[in-house]
Parts: C-alpha cells; sequence; structure tokens
C-alpha cells in the first residue's frame, strides 16, 4: 500500500509539472513579446535643421525645414523614427543680397540638390542601441534625389527634445559638382564631399 501511494504521487508531480511548465513558459513568452510603441509626431514648426559645407577657401551654412516626421518610443527608449525634408526650402544663412541669391540658385540647380524634381529627402531609423545616458547611436537609411544610402549618427533624447548630429557625403547621392572625387586640378575650387547636419527636434 506504501509503495502504490509513492507511484501515485510520483505520477501525479510529473504530470502537474508537465502541465504546469508549457503554461508558465507561454505567459513569459507572451510578457517578453508584449512591445508597446508610441510614435511622438515631431513640431515640425518648432524644430529645425542646419546645415555646414566646407571648400578649401571657407564654408558656408544654412537650414532646411521639416516636411513631416515622428519618434518612436517603448517607455521612455528610443527604438526608431521617420522623417522627411522639404528640400524647396533649402538656403544659406551666412550670406546676404545678390551671393546668396546665387549660392541658393546653385543649391537648388540639378549641379546640387535639384529640387524642382526632388522636393524632398527622408530619413528612416532602422536600428538604435543606447551609448549613454539620454544617448543613442543609431543607423539609418537616408534617401537624397531618390538614392538610399544607410547613414551611421548619434542622437540624444532630453524630455520632450531630441538632437541628432549627421554627416554625409554627397558624393553618394550623385552630388557632384567640385568635388575632388570626380575632378582632378579643381584646386581652391574644392567643394569638400562632406557636410554636416544638426536636427533638433521638439515633439
Amino acid at each position: 500500500m506504501k509503495k502504490l501511494f509513492i507511484t501515485l504521487t510520483a505520477a501525479l508531480l510529473a504530470t502537474t509539472n508537465t502541465f504546469a511548465t508549457p503554461l508558465e513558459s507561454s505567459k513569459k513568452a507572451t510578457e517578453k513579446t508584449t512591445t508597446v510603441v508610441e510614435k511622438k509626431v515631431v513640431n515640425i514648426e518648432a524644430s529645425n535643421i542646419t546645415w555646414k559645407a566646407y571648400k578649401v577657401t571657407g564654408s558656408h551654412e544654412g537650414t532646411i525645414n521639416l516636411a513631416s516626421g515622428n519618434l518612436d518610443f517603448d517607455g521612455t527608449t528610443l527604438t526608431g523614427g521617420a522623417f522627411v525634408v522639404d528640400m524647396t526650402t533649402i538656403n544659406t544663412t551666412d550670406l546676404e543680397g545678390e551671393y546668396k541669391q546665387k549660392l541658393d540658385g546653385h543649391l537648388h540647380s540639378e549641379d546640387f540638390f535639384g529640387t524642382a524634381t526632388h522636393k524632398t529627402a527622408s530619413l528612416e531609423i532602422t536600428s538604435v542601441t543606447a551609448s549613454g545616458k539620454n544617448a543613442y547611436s543609431a543607423t539609418g537609411n537616408l534617401t537624397i534625389k531618390n538614392i538610399a544610402k544607410e547613414v551611421n549618427f548619434t542622437l540624444s533624447v532630453y524630455g520632450s527634445k531630441a538632437t541628432a548630429s549627421l554627416k554625409v557625403d554627397r558624393s553618394q547621392f550623385d552630388i557632384r559638382y567640385g568635388s575632388g572625387s570626380f575632378f582632378d586640378n579643381l584646386g581652391d575650387k574644392t567643394i569638400y564631399d562632406e557636410f554636416d547636419l544638426v536636427v533638433d527636434l521638439q515633439f
């Protein structure tokens, strides 16, 4: 009788474990896969993009307007985002009068961004890794003149504000004017391929 009781007890425990384990595993799996992503829309009126480009004899800088944008969060953790830039708004801020008009017109021409045809550019964040408190290393697909290239950049988030800094190689987007990568003997007329973008966002 004692042996029968022990046998029945062991069988009951084995059966209980058999049913309990999958249920617990299922619960844990559900908990792990439940992610609530909140898309926070960027206030384009309060946000801004500044650019700075370099040449042998100096540099120029200016602004471009955002057309739309959002940042994605899981709780307080940044997970992604997407932005559209209105390329028809590109302009210089370090020049005035005739010189400003001339450079602005050149930037809008096919030598550079061809904004009559390519009115927008876009950036989609594909991966984000935390690199410190409020700081992230991000990778995204940047599209300019219908050419998409992967870019890496840094991004920081403080409350309802975010700032991103990018270096863009214009030669990857078939913007060749004055580039030493495509033309020889440019001398002091050389315009460097890389330009800087600083994006200040409010959401």
